[in-house]
């Protein structure tokens, strides 16, 4: 296990953070917020794939007003994600959310940040700061030449003053970049100069070819260091996806236990199976499984029972035909074409067991 730096805990609703806490896993909606139905559903479908914080954007009142319906349908916190208005944060914690996402020096001058400090105080929520690459000031730029880690966290040291000026210190913070090594190098000098708990992720990873790749290289690299109390995939589309990717980055790390884990073979000329399709079927009807099981889908006999002998439960492939074994022994031989429904026969029977 990795030696985690130990950081300052604070709640979002029921969520840990810091403090040695489980890393949670954060998606955001890309729904209107003020349609109620729409993100309820989307709040809740992310939660039930695992996602243990939900942010929804507030970008006018109309918004602000629609977040107590949501907060009070949600199964998980909400966040509310705030810019450059300070009465849509009021509105917001009125409405009940968890915690706010804000930059205090964009909300207009001292007497706003008291007048939201104190509103969040009085109703113990938590201020995220979150810094991106592609948004900081023309000063902090022509400072340090460009968009550098230094120049992020300088920044994000600017908007924690303001906070801790105010005695308030129930701060989380993030810094986060497209570029990998530039998000890598600012949390790790975050890391050595604050202990405030760090939201990590790569910002505007892009799509899920490209952003998979690039998150579970960040954010696995981060935490593998021991820096990171939460994290969010950014990925362009349905978040969905974004909470499934983190579970796996967490799950590769040993840092999260629960769900499945699918092992699956690369395929070789030994294979003898349609495998791609039979991995993609058990792949989509694991989805929605939250005990822990690791499920092994195995081209032939070679890779079968004997490399993945620690699987709960697996397939291996023949000629047109396909064992099914548990704990690497043989359970029972069957066609190609009753691989998927057999295999499920015996998950549903180790669920049971338990």
């Amino acid at each position: 296990m990795f030696n985690r730096k130990q950081t300052r805990p604070i709640s979002v609703g029921s969520v840990k953070i810091g403090g040695g806490a489980p890393i949670s896993i954060q998606s955001m909606t890309n729904t209107k917020t003020h349609d109620a139905p729409a993100t309820i559903e989307q709040v809740n479908r992310l939660a039930r794939a695992g996602c243990d914080i939900v942010r929804v954007a507030v970008p006018d009142m109309n918004a602000a007003k629609t977040l107590g319906a949501i907060v009070a349908a949600s199964n998980v916190p909400i966040v509310a994600d705030i810019h450059f208005d300070y009465k849509l944060a009021l509105e917001a914690i009125a409405q009940g959310v968890a915690a706010l996402r804000l930059n205090p020096g964009n909300i207009g001058g001292a007497a706003h940040v008291r007048q939201v400090v104190k509103a969040a105080r009085a109703e113990k929520i938590p201020i995220r700061i979150g810094v991106n690459a592609g948004s900081l000031s023309r000063k902090l730029l022509q400072k340090f030449g460009g968009a550098t880690p230094e120049a992020l966290v300088e920044s994000a040291l600017e908007h924690v003053a303001i906070l801790e000026a105010e005695d308030f210190f129930d701060i989380k913070i993030s810094l986060k970049a497209h570029d990998v090594p530039l998000t890598l190098a600012a949390y790790r000098l975050m890391s050595a100069r604050k202990n405030y708990p760090l939201h990590v992720g790569i910002t505007e990873a892009g799509t899920v070819n490209s952003g998979v790749i690039k998150s579970a290289v960040g954010i696995g690299a981060l935490l593998a260091e021991g820096i990171g109390d939460t994290i969010r995939v950014s990925l362009t589309g349905d978040p969905l996806v974004e909470v499934k990717v983190a579970a796996e980055i967490l799950k590769s790390l040993g840092l999260r236990e629960g769900g499945v884990t699918l092992i699956a073979c690369p395929t070789c000329g030994r294979t003898r199976i349609d495998l791609p399709t039979i991995a993609a079927r058990v792949e989509e009807k694991l989805s929605d499984i939250r005990q822990p099981l690791t499920v092994a889908v195995m081209g032939c006999i070679v890779n079968g029972p004997g490399e993945a002998r620690t699987a709960d439960v697996g397939i291996a492939g023949a000629d047109g035909m396909g064992i099914i074994f548990r704990k690497g022994v043989i359970v029972r031989k069957v066609p190609e074409s009753e691989l998927v429904d057999e295999l499920f026969k015996e998950i549903d029977a180790i669920i049971s067991e338990t």
